[in-house]
């Protein structure tokens, strides 16, 4: 079986109105796709900037899968969450992006958004905290249910990762 070497970190996000962030991180992939060292989900840990905007984690990622096809290629989705001084959570943005296809060092920028909810959910956002989530974690990568939300943009995760492929040349895929 052809394989494929994940290695590289999330190095931190931008452009967030929120303070205190965190990064939920986990990896979807196609059903011909199968894990074989890593972990498909992880957390970085709380950062706060102090100087500038960039929230640092340098979250390492280190995912080593076996394909029997090209359908169903690694896709990272991202879930960033702001912490207040009470410790409450609550969701500054979503995003996902594409594990790159083609061997060597990658900077990816992945654009992150959230959704509004009604007037009164933002007001409550606002001076409660909280505010709406997506009841099912595919309407982040998937079009179809998407573009029936009113979202606001959120920052940008920045990510670092290192692709390593291997055997594709047996199985006549040409990198």
């Amino acid at each position: 079986m052809a394989e494929v070497h994940v290695i590289g970190q999330i190095v931190g996000a931008t452009g967030f109105s929120e303070s205190s962030l965190f990064c939920k991180w986990g990896v979807h992939t196609g059903a011909a796709w199968k894990l074989l060292s890593g972990v498909r989900e992880g957390q970085t840990q709380v950062d706060t900037p102090q100087i500038g905007d960039m929230a640092y984690w340098s979250h390492p990622i280190d995912l080593h899968f076996a394909t029997k096809g090209l359908q169903g290629w690694p896709r990272l989705h991202l879930q960033v969450w702001s912490q207040d001084s009470f410790g409450r959570c609550q969701l500054a943005g979503y995003g996902f992006c594409h594990v790159p296809s083609s061997p060597g060092t990658h900077k990816l920028d992945c654009p992150t958004w959230r959704p509004l909810g009604s007037w009164r959910e933002q007001l409550a956002r606002a001076f409660v905290g909280g505010g709406p989530q997506l009841l099912h974690g595919d309407a982040i990568y998937s079009g179809a249910d998407r573009y029936r939300l009113h979202t606001a943009a959120g920052g940008t995760v920045h990510l670092d990762l290192g692709l390593l492929l291997r055997h594709f040349d047996r199985y006549g895929v040409e990198c």
